[in-house]
């Protein structure tokens, strides 16, 4: 309860320390950290994490349901929160002052996950991954909404490029094209909302919270959807779904440990690595070898990425420099 407004030139009443206390009962998000090396070594780690969790994922889609894949990643997500969710713990997190942005992330995490293990049902993971990399592009749209950033006309210009790189990938209007590919592009969109609510929060919010908030909210939709699609899984399915559990929980915390660090602009082309990864699994798990059509979609995909990424650096350079300058167009 907020003191009268005399109270704080009150230096008699020396028993009242409990309006100093109180802000301590929620965990403080760590200030950001201008380690830019850091926040990169962070996510090309975590693109190993992720690579894993979706050929797990991938192979799982032979004998369980999505919605069944994600709702074992969720709970294996859930349970490692556990303790974050504990009022006794030390490690208590659910105290926050963004309850809405939290658990609109959380959805926005679990809408991702669930298109996309059902696009690996039907397509080659490097395929799946690829189209999925037009996030950053929709983030530039997003941006200007939720951050009211100024996108200029090289930047949609390289946003197009992007998109024309899924237009090469998905090759719409030929035999080639499969509905199953709109799952990773619905994805992408869910994942860029996911980014944009992280940088929002990066600095204000604790990584704990950030993290147990995204586990509970999937863990209550999935477990209302699950028993509609049920499969009984094998002891082998079961391992399998919590090595996807682990590894996109460790893959989703070195995420959001690398925003600490360093700004989405500079993150964002090491985190295409994980294509890298994506061709690898597909082949050795799989056999699958992407066609020319997925690399050179890939090519402009990612070429659209870094030229983004790197037009955010020039932004934010001038921001720095002139203090007071209006945003220019990139």
């Amino acid at each position: 309860m907020t003191p009268p407004h005399g109270a704080a030139a009150r230096r008699d009443n020396a028993a009242l320390p409990l309006p100093q206390k109180k802000p301590l009962t929620r965990r403080r998000a760590p200030a950001r950290a201008d380690r830019p090396f850091r926040g990169i070594a962070l996510i090309l780690l975590s693109t190993l994490f992720l690579s894993t969790s979706d050929v797990t994922a991938k192979y799982l889609t032979k004998t369980l349901p999505p919605v069944e894949i994600t709702w074992m990643r969720f709970v294996v997500f859930a349970a490692i929160m556990v303790p974050a969710m504990l009022p006794g713990s030390p490690l208590y997190a659910l105290r926050t002052t963004r309850m809405r942005f939290q658990l609109l992330r959380g959805l926005a995490l679990l809408g991702s996950s669930i298109l996309f293990i059902s696009g690996l049902r039907y397509l080659p993971i490097a395929e799946a991954s690829a189209t999925s990399f037009v996030a950053p592009l929709f983030v530039t749209a997003l941006s200007i909404v939720f951050l009211s950033e100024k996108v200029g006309l090289r930047r949609w210009i390289a946003t197009a490029a992007g998109l024309a790189g899924v237009v090469i990938i998905l090759r719409p209007g030929t035999g080639a094209f499969q509905m199953a590919a709109l799952f990773p592009i619905a994805s992408a969109f869910a994942w860029a909302c996911t980014l944009v609510m992280t940088r929002v929060m990066s600095g204000r919010e604790h990584v704990m919270t950030t993290m147990t908030y995204s586990s509970i909210a999937g863990v209550f939709v999935l477990s209302a959807l699950v028993p509609f699609v049920w499969v009984a899984p094998s002891w082998r399915d079961i391992l399998f779904g919590l090595l996807v559990g682990l590894a996109s929980t460790t893959g989703q915390w070195i995420v959001v440990l690398a925003f600490r660090y360093a700004d989405a602009s500079v993150l964002a082309p090491f985190s295409y690595i994980q294509l890298l990864w994506a061709s690898i699994f597909g082949f050795v798990v799989f056999g699958e070898v992407p066609d020319a059509w997925t690399v050179t979609g890939a090519i402009f995909i990612v070429a659209s990425g870094l030229y983004t990424a790197h037009r955010e650096r020039v932004r934010q350079s001038q921001l720095l420099t002139v203090v007071g300058e209006t945003s220019p167009n990139p």
